[in-house]
């Protein structure tokens, strides 16, 4: 069957379209990561990056930059401690705080991660076919979005289409 009805509704479906392309892509690192016995999860990636470069953060300073949700890195951070990937340890001055690093664990592992994201990052610049003006009208929508958030827009167009 070759009818695809979230690709036919267009712009009305976009979310769902960039769902469906964002759950294809992560199932398929899943099952890379699955066949080469990597015990890691296409999620963990921007974690991994992030404390790569930072060293030690706090779950907020993962959280933001990312432009996650507190909980949901939370749940990423807890999951990726019981494979043993990641340290948390107390602020010293903020005994709330908790502070996030990588393990000796995931040290180890970076050389061979790299090596696989920079192989999931040539096989998108070959899907994009190298154009990256893709990611141009995603900044567009993301600072669109972030100036005024979709719940206000769509609720101020319903609000229209019922006063008229």
């Amino acid at each position: 069957m070759n009818f695809d009805f979230i690709k036919e509704l267009g712009y009305k479906a976009l979310d769902s379209r960039l769902k469906r392309i964002s759950d294809r892509m992560s199932h398929d690192v899943r099952k890379f990561y699955k066949e080469f016995g990597i015990d890691v999860e296409p999620n963990w990636y921007l974690v991994f990056m992030l404390l790569q470069k930072k060293e030690e953060v706090s779950i907020t300073d993962i959280a933001e930059p990312l432009g996650y949700s507190h909980p949901s890195v939370v749940v990423i951070i807890k999951k990726m401690t019981e494979k043993g990937y990641l340290i948390i340890k107390k602020d010293s001055t903020d005994k709330r705080k908790q502070l996030v690093s990588l393990s000796p664990k995931a040290i180890e592992m970076l050389p061979q991660l790299e090596q696989i994201w920079d192989s999931c990052e040539k096989a998108i610049l070959q899907l994009l076919e190298n154009d990256l003006s893709i990611f141009s009208y995603l900044d567009t929508i993301d600072q669109e979005l972030k100036n005024d958030a979709f719940h206000h827009r769509f609720k101020q167009e319903y609000l229209k289409s019922i006063q008229s």
